[in-house]
């Protein structure tokens, strides 16, 4: 009976312990974030996953995120309007793979005017929060972000002054880069991230934009083995939920969700995938066989040059949307001054 009393005590507490884990790894809120880069991608374990975590450790575990990479739930263009349909309830966002649809935040992506990603994003999502209501109101907005400096990098060269991209076939970043290399006599070939590889090793592509060490991320380092050795452009990104979701949940939720929604988390989300980035520079030269293409201070102007209209191209755009673009302009570069982002 002692037996029997003693094997029946031992059972309650395994239950009971088994109810407190359970108790424990339960959460009252369940959020999808989705995104189109790989797993391994060092936005989302240096950023995502340390986000996520903190609002699960902020809201004492009723708040769980559940990541899906690598396009799981979308197409990479489409995770705005997943976000906004509820298809997820968090998106990461490139706006532009929408040429013409958020041309506020547009901004940050014209050549030579964000210097590096951790006070660049800082910057740029402190500026934007004040017009994120006019072209994402879909959506809650959460947070912008930029990466570090990125380049032009080709199967050939050389890639050291303008004229180099005339009858090229190139994939730009974005919409605004798509727009300059075709300006400068190239057909733009625009795909995600995640296609690079396939369209460049087909040939349907001579060069592609991107950040150094995305070149390895992506599986191009065979590939592309000539670079434009220049600090030359940037690409802005965006987290947005699902209003319907945030709306729904309690007070003290939604504050975990918005303390987490801050210029100080838009450069944390940024800070390890700025640092990975700049290091595929130097992993880049210390495997040889690539070569790198560095613009004089005179060819580096004629960069510039080319690159001039795009301001202007821009202000038109958003005061199309309704803005007074001359101040917005102002005011994003007094934003990148304080945070010491802006190209000197």
């Amino acid at each position: 009976m002692k037996l029997k009393a003693l094997l029946a005590s031992a059972c309650l507490a395994a239950l009971a312990a088994s109810a407190l884990t359970t108790t424990a790894q339960s959460a009252d809120v369940e959020l999808t974030l989705s995104h189109w880069v790989p797993a391994t991608h060092a936005l989302q374990p240096g950023g995502m996953e340390i986000w996520a975590k903190s609002i699960s450790n902020a809201s004492n575990g009723r708040i769980k995120i559940t990541i899906y990479p690598a396009s799981q739930l979308g197409a990479a263009a489409d995770h705005y309007d997943m976000a906004r349909d509820g298809i997820v309830d968090i998106g990461f966002i490139n706006p532009g793979y929408q040429p013409g649809r958020f041309p506020i935040i547009a901004a940050g992506e014209i050549p030579f005017l964000i210097s590096n990603a951790k006070g660049g994003s800082r910057a740029l999502d402190e500026w934007y929060t004040q017009y994120a209501a006019k072209e994402m109101k879909d959506v809650q907005f959460c947070m912008a972000i930029v990466h570090d400096p990125g380049t032009l990098h080709g199967t050939k060269g050389p890639i050291e002054v303008p004229t180099d991209l005339k009858g090229k076939n190139i994939r730009p970043a974005h919409a605004t880069m798509a727009r300059l290399v075709n300006s400068l006599g190239a057909a733009s070939v625009q795909v995600p991230a995640g296609d690079m590889r396939e369209l460049i090793s087909k040939g349907a592509a001579d060069m592609t934009a991107s950040p150094w060490n995305s070149i390895y991320t992506f599986g191009l380092q065979d590939v592309t083995k000539h670079h434009l050795d220049l600090p030359f452009y940037v690409t802005t990104f965006a987290f947005v939920m699902n209003k319907a979701k945030i709306d729904g949940l309690s007070p003290a939720d939604r504050k975990v969700i918005n303390d987490h929604c801050t210029p100080d988390w838009a450069e944390k989300m940024a800070s390890k995938w700025a640092d990975a980035e700049a290091a595929g520079r130097q992993k880049m030269i210390d495997a040889g066989g690539h070569t790198m293409y560095k613009p004089t201070p005179d060819e580096v102007g004629l960069w510039k040059k080319a690159t001039a209209s795009l301001q202007g191209e821009w202000e038109a755009s958003a005061t199309k949307a309704g803005v007074d673009a001359k101040a917005a302009w102002a005011g994003l570069g007094e934003t990148l001054k304080k945070y010491n982002a802006d190209v000197k």
